[in-house]
């Protein structure tokens, strides 16, 4: 679960760049993955969900997001859990 304390605070302007995010026209299905999916075909999706991420417009304001309150599950910001979860390692380790 996510950790809601990192969340910012419940105004519109916070969450206003998800207007315009690319996967509001997209079935979730394709960031986030059903528990049973492992291999090609995970690899496969989540590659799918990046292509739509490479080209969004709010990509910059999903990942920083995401990275911000560590999101837990799916593809955000065109990052997966793993990825996400390597830069915030990375970076606790340099900060």
């Amino acid at each position: 679960m996510a950790e809601i304390s990192r969340l910012p605070s419940p105004i519109q302007e916070a969450y206003e760049w998800q207007y315009q995010g690319t996967c509001r026209t997209v079935d979730p299905e394709t960031f986030f993955s059903p528990d049973a999916e492992r291999g090609p075909r995970r690899r496969n999706r989540e590659a799918a969900a990046k292509a739509l991420c490479n080209v969004c417009p709010v990509l910059a304001q999903c990942r920083q997001h995401a990275l911000r309150v560590q999101e837990p599950y799916g593809v955000w910001g065109g990052l997966t859990i793993n990825e996400r979860a390597e830069i915030i390692s990375t970076s606790r380790r340099a900060g």
